[in-house]
């Protein structure tokens, strides 16, 4: 018998990584090109989904991944509050 995991963990885990991705990467992309303040919100949302991501994945990942993923949140809320700003 397969166990599932609960809540937003199990989510994750059933997500195709290929659409992930690209809808990732569309966002981004959208986010870094459109200037002034819609930009700064859009980065500012692509930070909020990787908070989001870090934190429900926490206690699974390595410390260098949380490393990682900690620098890669400081510098996206970096550069949209430089789009904000």
């Amino acid at each position: 018998m397969q166990r599932t995991q609960p809540g937003i963990a199990g989510r994750l885990a059933r997500t195709n990584p290929t659409t992930v991705f690209l809808v990732t990467l569309l966002l981004a992309l959208v986010a870094f090109f459109t200037p002034g303040v819609i930009g700064g919100l859009l980065t500012l949302l692509l930070a909020g989904a990787l908070a989001a991501l870090l934190v429900t994945t926490w206690s699974v990942q390595t410390p260098q991944t949380r490393a990682i993923r900690l620098i890669m949140l400081t510098l996206l809320v970096t550069a949209s509050l430089v789009k904000l700003l």
